[in-house]
């Protein structure tokens, strides 16, 4: 670990709910790229404005490889984000490039249009869970999170029986003190999931584990990329759509004129995309080789956090960033990354935020916060900041 004190620290201040952090404000009008000390205590270069990390997210000089794994500097102490990290740069960009391509093909138009009923059955199936607890409710444990998992579940072809056992797994996974119990979940996790690649295998279904199964011959590859799929998805939507529901109740007039036009909806699914996250949605990288860019020079194997939510309140790029408005346009947020980086799940993302919003205050029109906005807690210290609940009534 190394010691800087005068570098400023990620972890000064808890983020705020829908605000740009007066820390974060001021590094992005000082340097496209600054130096900072990591929650983990190390130091990084954050990436703040949006031409520099676009720029960045074509890099192929970035990449998921370290010469000293065990060494490497570290966005936050999280085991298997550390099982992650490899030594061979080359090797890590091949199976990148490589688990883009068979992963792109079920994420087509045609496919995300198909899934559609069944995303909706699955948002109607959590949403009456949900309201059967009766208000005050916890929207992020009783149905953001579920509806994530269920849809994820679904697509990768995760049986409803093995859900409750999904969960465990998970959660096992969670504990980022406990680097053994972390461990021992991921491999249980990718034990079970190779275990179910070999049962679609023998009798496939309109999954991904099944199509996996077409393309490549080997289980035990199959099991982690599904559960990449898992990972990348999970919280990302199930924190948008927490957000999204605080962003529309306070703005009611912009909430009832996207119920109202599909188009609106649209536009404003994209809004809550880029304005909801104030930063925290970092992606850690490291330089294979030294990389000059916005005044800076970035040496071989330095930690480099490109966050995709920070870079969407640039000034350069957005009239009035922190002000929330369905009709902005053009609107090229890159909450869902860019180039290489790009989230190849983007688009059903967006038809489950769609239809989260339209469900929920279709049938709870009196859906509003249960707590002021200044008294959510947010997640800090993490790959992406999300809440750990979000009580409200209806």
């Amino acid at each position: 670990m190394t010691t800087s004190p005068e570098l400023p620290a990620l972890t000064a201040r808890p983020p705020s709910v829908l605000r740009l952090s007066p820390l974060l404000r001021d590094l992005q009008t000082r340097s496209p790229i600054c130096k900072v000390r990591t929650p983990a205590g190390d130091e990084g270069w954050l990436v703040t404005r949006h031409a520099e990390l676009k720029e960045l997210l074509h890099d192929e000089r970035l990449g998921r490889a370290h010469p000293t794994p065990a060494t490497a500097p570290r966005y936050v102490q999280n085991p298997f984000l550390d099982m992650l990290v490899t030594d061979d740069f080359a090797l890590a960009h091949k199976l990148h490039t490589e688990t883009r391509a068979l992963l792109t093909p079920n994420f087509s138009a045609r496919r995300v249009l198909n899934l559609m009923p069944k995303v909706e059955a699955i948002a109607e199936g959590v949403l009456e869970s949900f309201i059967a607890q009766g208000p005050p409710a916890d929207l992020h444990g009783g149905f953001s999170l579920p509806f994530s998992l269920a849809v994820l579940c679904e697509l990768i072809g995760i049986p409803a029986e093995d859900q409750g056992l999904l969960v465990m797994l998970l959660s096992r996974m969670g504990g980022l003190d406990d680097p053994a119990a972390v461990q021992g979940g991921q491999q249980d996790l990718f034990r079970y999931l190779v275990e179910l690649a070999g049962r679609k295998r023998a009798e496939p279904g309109d999954d991904v584990i099944s199509r996996l199964c077409e393309s490549d011959p080997s289980d035990e590859r199959i099991g982690p990329i599904a559960a990449g799929v898992l990972f990348a998805g999970l919280e990302a939507v199930a924190s948008h759509v927490d957000l999204g529901i605080i962003l529309f109740t306070l703005h009611p007039d912009q909430r009832d004129a996207a119920l109202g036009d599909p188009k609106m909806m649209a536009g404003a699914v994209e809004e809550i995309l880029r304005s909801a996250k104030g930063g925290g949605s970092v992606l850690p990288r490291y330089a294979g080789e030294d990389v000059e860019i916005g005044g800076v020079t970035i040496r071989a194997g330095d930690l480099v956090l490109l966050d995709f939510t920070l870079s969407n309140f640039d000034r350069q790029v957005f009239d009035e960033p922190e002000l929330f408005d369905i009709n902005r346009s053009p609107n090229p947020h890159l909450t869902f990354g860019h180039g290489m980086w790009h989230c190849i799940g983007a688009p059903l993302a967006r038809m489950q935020l769609r239809t989260a919003y339209t469900l929920l205050f279709t049938r709870l029109p009196e859906l509003r916060l249960a707590l002021p906005v200044e008294q959510l807690q947010v997640l800090g210290g993490q790959l992406s900041a999300g809440l750990t609940e979000l009580p409200v009534t209806w």
